[in-house]
């Protein structure tokens, strides 16, 4: 079997990542499914990104796209999860935005949604963070 990382490359802190890379073990007999959807989740506007949309963008259907993943032993709401948390990391290096700004341009639909992902991410509620920064 090969093994995948999902690197998450910076940080809100500095360059290690706030979570541990997940590593992946696949057994479909094309491995870059998994690598391709990150990349396209990284490439697009992720409020309007859903799986119907990557596996369009791919050339599949998004029934596909649920099983090529799923025998990468990962899923699309994971790897989409993983992008907007390194998008979050990359807005918050270049410039402070309030959490209901981070969650509209991360495609949270409701700002406690973001703040709970936040926290996952992190260990810390977005307000702890914004208090250790200022």
């Amino acid at each position: 079997m090969e093994r995948l990382s999902l690197h998450v490359q910076d940080s809100l802190r500095g360059n290690a990542p706030l979570i541990a890379t997940p590593v992946l073990q696949t057994k479909y007999r094309s491995p870059n499914t998994t690598e391709a959807v990150l990349r396209a989740l990284l490439n697009m506007d992720l409020r309007y990104c859903n799986v119907t949309e990557v596996a369009r963008s791919m050339g599949i259907s998004s029934s596909t796209l649920r099983r090529r993943l799923q025998d990468d032993q990962t899923s699309f709401s994971f790897l989409s999860d993983r992008a907007r948390q390194y998008r979050c990391e990359q807005l918050l290096k270049t410039q402070w935005l309030p959490g209901k700004c981070l969650a509209d341009e991360l495609g949270y639909a409701e700002p406690n949604s973001f703040y709970r992902a936040f926290k996952r991410w992190t260990g810390m509620a977005f307000r702890e963070y914004k208090r250790r920064l200022h």
